[in-house]
């Protein structure tokens, strides 16, 4: 099988390493804020269409998906809702789901897992729409509108028709590390959440990232460079922001947090954050599974057509969250 022979030879899947080669990277280094806009609406819509659902995979047709618009604090914000078909009625458990890619990315892109999610468990899954990085916008947006909607929906759970003792977050990426962050500050407000699932997560914005072994091992990754990550990274903490406390990894108390699983792809630079997150969840006292897939890259959960490992990982999350969210 040539997947196979992929993985036993250290190599991400080849569908990967031909759109690796077909695109064009812009200029990470130099690139414009009128570029950087430029690159996301084009790309999030591509996400968007019904074309990249060869790659990110059809949703499960047992949900249905909505987008809504949420009054929060000084502002408003979509997110993408779906819902159980065949519910029979009583509450259903809430999953928050924060999308990955940082100054790109939909909740859309995201359809296939949490389509799934919804109509298997069943649950409600509500997707953020966040505010993306740009040289005007800092990670701290996204930030506070991972945590608002949380807030928010759970502020109002008769009416979303979720049960508040069964709460769970669930981010890819950039949206691992707001899930996280998300987690943390539900534990200093009191909410009780019954896990969080962390998937390719970057959770630490400081400079320690440099020592960890995976970002120079994958620099060049097809789907996540180093070159990307310092481009995140001054958009996300640009001067004069802290980097710590929006760093988990580096967060001085992990007590009292919901137990976690952390996806860990392979063939990614920030797979080590992931890792070291674990331990430290661990030391701390909080159950934490960790699970590596051998060959995937990172953002593999959005691209089930091209990344075999994709559908394991999908079952694996569906269920924990299974066991983590019933009654």
């Amino acid at each position: 099988m040539p997947a196979l022979d992929e993985l036993r030879a250290g190599k991400p899947p080849v569908g990967i390493r031909l759109m690796h080669a077909l695109g064009k990277e812009p200029d990470w280094d130099t690139i414009s804020p009128e570029q950087l806009a430029v690159l996301r609406t084009k790309e999030n819509r591509k996400r968007q269409s019904k074309l990249a659902r060869l790659i990110t995979g059809f949703p499960d047709r047992g949900a249905g998906i909505e987008w809504r618009e949420l009054a929060l604090p000084g502002r408003r914000l979509p997110v993408r809702v779906y819902r159980p078909m065949r519910h029979q009625g009583g509450e259903l458990p809430l999953i928050v789901h924060i999308h990955g890619g940082g100054f790109v990315g939909t909740a859309a892109q995201s359809d296939w897992v949490n389509s799934y999610l919804a109509a298997q468990l069943p649950a409600l899954v509500v997707s953020v729409e966040h505010r993306l990085l740009a040289h005007d916008t800092a990670i701290t947006a996204g930030v506070d509108d991972g945590w608002d909607v949380l807030q928010t929906v759970v502020e109002n759970a008769a009416e979303w028709g979720v049960d508040s003792s069964r709460i769970a977050v669930f981010g890819e990426s950039t949206g691992g590390l707001i899930a996280a962050v998300a987690a943390i500050r539900a534990r200093e407000s009191g909410l009780q959440l019954r896990a969080q699932v962390l998937v390719n997560a970057c959770v630490d914005l400081t400079t320690a990232r440099y020592d960890l072994p995976s970002m120079s091992t994958y620099a060049d990754s097809p789907t996540l460079t180093t070159a990307q990550i310092e481009l995140f990274c001054r958009l996300a903490v640009p001067e004069g922001i802290d980097p710590r406390p929006l760093s988990p990894l580096q967060a001085d108390d992990l007590s009292g947090l919901p137990p976690a699983l952390l996806i860990v792809p392979t063939f990614d630079p920030v797979s080590d954050q992931a890792r070291r997150y674990a331990a430290r969840l661990r030391n701390a006292g909080i159950p934490a599974q960790l699970t590596e897939y051998e060959g995937a890259t990172h953002a593999f959960l959005s691209m089930p057509a091209v990344v075999p490992q994709a559908k394991p990982a999908r079952a694996e999350i569906l269920e924990y969250l299974s066991a983590r969210l019933a009654d």
